[in-house]
C-alpha cells in the first residue's frame, strides 16, 4: 500500500516534483545495493494502465501475478497461485492461492484483490487489458473461498495461463481509499499498491527508481540485495562504459557492437541468447502520403534488408510480423525483398510516380540502433526520389504522436517485446485495430485481418490456429503497414560479481530483481 507504509521511504526532494506522493525520511545505509542500467523511462505506478517494458518492471518487481514465467523456453510456475485446474472443456480455470500472500501494507492478497485486480483492468481499458479482452468478462469470475477463485471463459484461449504473468493484482483497500474519478489511476502515477517482492523508495522521472526489498514481503527464498537503483542511461554506448567502469552492475539495452566491445572486459559477463523481440518500421497507414499502400509497397522494395541485417549485428531477418522462432510462422511466406525495378513499379502507381516527398523517421532517442536503421532507410529511398526527415524523439513523445493518424510519422522505429510465447502476442497486439492509438499499432487496422485474428485466438485447435496464422501474416504483408526488419538476440551486460541472473525471452529488458545477489 503505499502512499505512507512506514516501509516504504521516499526522499523529500521527490515530494516536491512528485506532488508530496514519496515522503522523506532517513535510508538506512544499504550493503548490497545493485544498478541496473536501462532505456525505460518510467512514467507512473500503475500495472494496469502501461504496457511497455517500464511498466512489466513494475509487474515483476512491486505486484504480483497468480502466475509467472520463467526459463527459456518460458515455463509457466506458481507465484500468487500454487496450483490450478482446467476443465476438459478448456473454459473454466480454477485457482488455489498461497494463504501467505500479502500486500505490502499486511492486508491478505485473496480472491477478492484477484476478481477486484481483473475487474479494475477491464473497467480501466488500458495496458494489457487486449490480452484477455473478450476472454475475461467482469461476471466470468467466481470467488469460492478466500483462497479459490474461479474463470469462466467466454471462449477458449490457448494463451490464457501464458498471458496472467502480466495481470497484475492490485490491493482493493488502498485502491478504493484513493480512487478519485479514474480508480485510482492518478494516485498510482506516484504510488503504488502492490505486493511484490520490492517497494519503491526514490523516484526521480527519467532519472532513477530506488527498489527496496520488502524485509516482510511473503515469497520465500530470493537474492542477497537489499537495493535496487533503476538507473535512465539515454545512450547505449554510455551503458556500456558505465558497466566497464563499474558504475552499474547490469546494462539492459546493448547493441551487437557493444557486446563486441565487451569480450574480454575484465570485471565484465555477457548473455547473448535467441531473442523474440521484434524490430519494424512502422507506416503511417491512415494518414498522409503512406496511407496509399502503393506507395508503402514501393518503400518496402525498395529497402535495404541486407544492410539493415549487416548493421544489426547479432540478429536476423524477419519473414513477415511473426519471428521464426514462434508456432504458426509461415516459412514459406513471400515478404518484400530489395527490388528498385518492382519498387519502381509501384511508385508509378501512386500520384508521386517520380517521387519528390520528405518524409519523417522517428526514432527514440539514444538507440543508436534504430538511428542506423533509419540511416539504411534513408539511403534506400534515395533512389526512388524519396528523401527522409531522420528525427529523433523521447520515448513519451513517441507515446503522444501514437495516439492518432494526424500525430503520427510516415515511419515510426518500433519494438515489439514478447510477453508470452504465442502468435496471439505479435498478431493482436500489433495488427488488431482494438490496439490503435497505443505504440504497438497505431494507426493499422483492417476488418478482414481483424476477424482472422479473432478466429485464430480463439481456435481451440492446434492444426487450424496454425492455418489461420498463415493468412493472418499474408494479409498483413499484403497490405504493407510496416517494413519487416530484424529480430535480434538478446544481449545483457553483467558485472561478474552479479548472480542469480536467469535468462527468459519475455520481455527481457524487465528485469526480475527478486533472485540477484552480489557477492563479496
Amino acid at each position: 500500500m503505499l502512499k505512507m507504509n512506514r516501509r516504504q521511504l521516499m526522499l523529500s526532494t521527490v515530494a516536491a516534483t512528485a506532488g508530496a506522493a514519496f515522503p522523506s525520511a532517513l535510508m538506512a545505509q544499504q550493503n548490497k545495493t545493485l544498478v541496473i542500467g536501462n532505456q525505460g523511462a518510467q512514467s507512473h505506478f500503475d500495472p494496469h494502465a502501461g504496457q511497455d517494458y517500464p511498466t512489466s518492471v513494475l509487474m515483476r518487481n512491486i505486484y504480483d501475478a497468480l502466475v509467472d514465467a520463467v526459463g527459456a523456453p518460458p515455463r509457466i510456475v506458481p507465484r500468487v497461485a500454487t496450483e490450478w485446474m482446467i476443465s476438459e472443456d478448456g473454459l473454466v480455470y480454477t485457482f488455489k492461492l498461497n494463504p501467505n500472500a500479502k500486500f505490502h501494507d499486511g492486508s491478505p492478497l485473496n480472491a477478492e484483490a484477484v476478481k477486484y485486480s481483473f475487474d479494475r483492468i477491464q473497467a480501466i481499458g488500458r495496458g494489457n487489458n487486449w490480452m484477455i479482452n473478450g476472454v475475461v468478462g467482469p461476471d466470468t469470475i467466481k470467488i469460492i473461498d478466500d483462497h479459490t477463485v474461479e474463470f469462466t471463459l467466454l471462449q477458449p484461449f490457448a494463451a490464457f495461463l501464458q498471458v496472467l504473468p502480466w495481470i497484475s493484482i492490485v490491493n482493493p483497500a488502498v485502491i478504493e481509499a484513493n480512487a478519485g474519478s479514474d480508480m485510482g489511476q492518478t494516485y498510482l502515477l506516484n504510488n503504488t499498491a502492490g505486493s511484490g517482492p520490492f517497494t519503491v523508495v526514490r523516484f526521480e522521472p527519467e532519472s532513477v527508481i530506488e527498489f527496496r526489498r520488502d524485509p516482510e514481503g511473503w515469497r520465500e527464498g530470493g537474492g542477497n540485495t537489499d537495493t535496487i537503483i533503476w538507473r535512465y542511461v539515454r545512450e547505449n554506448t554510455n551503458q556500456r562504459l558505465m558497466l566497464q567502469r563499474g558504475e552499474i552492475h547490469m546494462a539492459v539495452d546493448l547493441t551487437s557492437d557493444d557486446v563486441m566491445a565487451l569480450e574480454g572486459v575484465p570485471g565484465v559477463k555477457t548473455v547473448v541468447e535467441p531473442g523474440d523481440r521484434t524490430f519494424s518500421i512502422k507506416m503511417n497507414t491512415e494518414h498522409g502520403p503512406t496511407a496509399d499502400v502503393n506507395l508503402r509497397k514501393a518503400i518496402s522494395y525498395a529497402f535495404d534488408y541486407d544492410e539493415m541485417l549487416r548493421v544489426s549485428g547479432l540478429a536476423e531477418l524477419m519473414q513477415g510480423p511473426l519471428p521464426s522462432s514462434f508456432f504458426g510462422h509461415d516459412g514459406n511466406l513471400e515478404v518484400p525483398r530489395r527490388d528498385i525495378e518492382k519498387a519502381k513499379e509501384y511508385l508509378a502507381k501512386t500520384e508521386w510516380p517520380e517521387g519528390g516527398l520528405t518524409l519523417d523517421a522517428v526514432y527514440v532517442t539514444g538507440l543508436e540502433q534504430e538511428r542506423l536503421w533509419c540511416l539504411v532507410l534513408l539511403d534506400s529511398l534515395r533512389d526512388l526520389n524519396i528523401n527522409v526527415n531522420i528525427i529523433p524523439a523521447t520515448w513519451p513523445d513517441m507515446l503522444s504522436m501514437a495516439e492518432s493518424p494526424e500525430k503520427f510519422p510516415a515511419f515510426f522505429c518500433v519494438y515489439l517485446g514478447v510477453g508470452y510465447a504465442d502468435p496471439d502476442v505479435i498478431a493482436y497486439a500489433g495488427y488488431h485495430s482494438s490496439r490503435n492509438g497505443g505504440w504497438q499499432n497505431p494507426v493499422y487496422k483492417n476488418p478482414a485481418v481483424d476477424a482472422l485474428i479473432e478466429r485464430a485466438r480463439y481456435e481451440p485447435d492446434t492444426d487450424k490456429r496454425a492455418e489461420l496464422y498463415a493468412e493472418v501474416q499474408e494479409a498483413i504483408v499484403d497490405d504493407a503497414p510496416d517494413i519487416f526488419g530484424v529480430v535480434e538476440k538478446s544481449k545483457v551486460g553483467l558485472r561478474d560479481n552479479v548472480e542469480g541472473y536467469t535468462f527468459t525471452p519475455i520481455i527481457v529488458q524487465a528485469v526480475d530483481f527478486f533472485p540477484l545477489s552480489l557477492s563479496d
